[in-house]
């Protein structure tokens, strides 16, 4: 099963059960290399951009989901994002919501 790493509203418990119809049990991970952006998205979303600074990470968490559930959360997170297959600090690969500048 895939894992997905979250950094925003994919973290409440109530966001959660709508998009995935469960609460999801997850651990602490970080994304380097990244910058967490507040309000990035309609002023209201946040979103991690790609600085390539050793320096900077994100800390989110990690959740395993079916493929299934990632499709579903493509429609939830709109094509204000794209979803990319990233590795994390832990070493483990997880798919992330990034902008989409397509």
């Amino acid at each position: 099963m895939p894992f997905l790493f979250t950094y925003g509203t994919l973290q409440d418990a109530q966001v959660q059960k709508y998009v995935f119809g469960r609460v999801l049990e997850g651990r602490l991970d970080e994304l380097p290399q990244f910058k967490w952006v507040k309000n990035a998205v309609y002023d209201r979303y946040p979103l991690v951009t790609p600085t390539g600074n050793k320096k900077d990470s994100v800390e989110g968490w990690v959740y395993e989901v079916s493929d299934t559930e990632l499709q579903t959360c493509d429609s939830y997170e709109t094509s204000a994002y794209q979803r990319q297959l990233l590795t994390l600090v832990s070493g483990n690969k997880a798919w992330v919501y990034v902008e989409n500048s397509v």
